[in-house]
């Protein structure tokens, strides 16, 4: 009589590997959406700030990132370097390299180099927080449809705000171009109410920019090296006076 082949116990109860390419798109079309109104906003911006339709896509494409590309944006329309530009993107940008390292881990072994740069390349906040909640190691096919639906959105979206710029009317044009506050407002309010560390960093950012706003020969420096010297004082604030320990060494105290 044949006998069963025994399963270990750890691989009973290990969490399954999430592959299904479709699986990815799922999950990736409610980012798309949310990217939609964002990009389309960035769409309208770039054409005011004189960028033509196609390089406004090409932007969208190759940075897939909204703050990096709103802040770079008055860099582009005024008298800004390329110094300032790298340094503004880097600032910024510095969170995606410690996600795409976070999400490495969950990256199952057969995933290759070059698979794993270009999912480091598309990695977002939102395809971070999705991937991450998955219970076991996820794939190369389910990240790639997760990751493409919502870049092709942020393309798309960006290309229809680029487009509609000429036809929408100016109050609308107006009203729109204030979306991008209104998305970082939401972004800083609920962990502001319910964090006071957060809250007081974010005072310790407003703060700066009003003094480099409207402090006399302050307010001479260009935006993007305003916005270096904000995110950078107020990271080391935090860092400083509310810094997060560890529970290992909590354990170890």
């Amino acid at each position: 009589m044949a006998t069963q082949p025994t399963v270990p116990a750890a691989a009973k109860n290990s969490p399954p590997l999430e592959n299904r390419f479709r699986t990815g798109l799922r999950d990736g079309v409610p980012i798309a959406l949310g990217y939609l109104s964002v990009s389309f906003t960035f769409g309208i911006m770039a054409v005011a700030a004189g960028l033509p339709v196609w390089a406004a896509v090409v932007i969208s494409m190759l940075n897939v990132t909204s703050a990096g590309q709103f802040a770079g944006l008055p860099l582009l329309a005024g008298p800004g370097s390329l110094v300032e530009m790298a340094l503004t993107q880097l600032v910024i940008n510095a969170r995606y390299a410690l996600m795409s390292l976070s999400l490495s881990q969950k990256l199952h072994h057969s995933v290759r180099l070059l698979d794993r740069v270009l999912i480091a390349f598309c990695n977002t906040d939102e395809i971070f927080a999705v991937a991450s909640s998955k219970p076991g190691e996820v794939g190369r096919r389910y990240l790639y449809g997760l990751i493409l639906t919502p870049y092709f959105g942020w393309a798309f979206g960006t290309f229809l705000g680029a487009a509609a710029s000429s036809l929408l009317p100016e109050i609308v044009q107006s009203a729109l171009g204030i979306a991008i506050y209104g998305m970082f407002l939401a972004i800083i309010i609920p962990p502001a109410k319910h964090f006071r560390p957060v809250f007081k960093v974010i005072l310790v950012a407003v703060a700066l920019s009003c003094i480099f706003r409207f402090v006399p020969g302050l307010n001479q420096i260009s935006s993007g090296f305003v916005i270096i010297i904000c995110a950078v004082a107020a990271a080391a604030f935090g860092a400083r006076f509310f810094p997060v320990h560890s529970h290992r060494k909590e354990a170890d105290s």
